[in-house]
């Protein structure tokens, strides 16, 4: 995978933003292989598409992209709050892309792709609304805050330069591939969570009483469960039962390789 741009379409444009929509996009189209299916051509729609940039032409699975200049950071700011909630609640919602740049150099410094299962209404952030004076006055948009999402959901091709094997990436993509199967938002969320307090761990092994230690955050999460330890005993079911973990012994799990 060549990270560098192709700088004969930079000489094109004048504006910074278009230099980089057209840049990132015809990388993409000419680098990028499609994760769920491992095909090596993905598409761009020919026409704006309202929801998706790309396509594969394979297994028909749709992606959005986003860059960013230098590094990806923890918030990507995306459009209208309402229409992304409603996104969320669809079956048309689509992957997103990632990507963040090197403008000197014109070249890819990380791009990763994050499964639309992974997208719940706790990973979104409602931005103030535009004020008065603004020519949208009153429209609200938000941001996808990318540290809700666990580790297992941020799926990098390249990180800090370095490109990762095809295979690892198809891999880890198909191991949470159980998740689209939970169409209710509200009991993917749970799943989500318990996943990011496995990442908090830090560890391949763990025992139960480590991930009750975050009953106190889940609680402020979901004030109306009086229960919460009772559902991350459910949710580590699930996830086992799924291939995500590995049950040890009483009390002990291990994240599958």
């Amino acid at each position: 995978m060549n990270s560098a741009f192709n700088p004969r379409l930079a000489s094109k444009y004048k504006n910074n933003s278009q230099i980089i929509r057209v840049l990132s996009e015809d990388w993409v189209n000419n680098q990028v292989y499609c994760p769920n299916c491992g095909n090596e051509e993905i598409n761009h729609f020919a026409s704006n598409k309202p929801v998706a940039d790309f396509y594969c032409p394979k297994c028909a699975e749709e992606y959005e992209l986003k860059s960013k200049k230098d590094t990806v950071g923890n918030k990507i700011t995306d459009g209208a709050y309402r229409t992304m909630i409603e996104r969320l609640n669809s079956s048309n919602n689509p992957n997103f892309f990632f990507l963040s740049y090197d403008i000197s150099k014109l070249e890819v410094k990380n791009f990763l792709v994050i499964p639309k299962h992974f997208f719940v209404p706790t990973i979104i952030e409602k931005r103030k609304p535009l004020p008065p004076s603004a020519k949208r006055a009153g429209w609200v948009g938000c941001n996808i805050i990318l540290k809700n999402i666990p580790e297992a959901g941020r799926i990098y091709y390249i990180k800090n330069h370095i490109e990762l094997p095809k295979k690892e990436i198809i891999s880890i993509w198909k191991k949470t591939s159980f998740l689209k199967k939970q169409t209710d938002l509200s009991a993917k969320g749970w799943l989500l969570d318990t996943m990011r307090i496995i990442d908090k761990l830090g560890k391949k092994e763990f025992g139960l009483d480590e991930v009750y230690a975050y009953e106190k955050e889940l609680a402020k999460l979901y004030p109306n469960n009086k229960h919460i330890k009772d559902k991350l005993r459910q949710q580590l079911q699930v996830l086992r039962d799924n291939g995500y973990l590995s049950f040890i012994s009483r009390g002990k799990y291990q994240i599958a390789s």
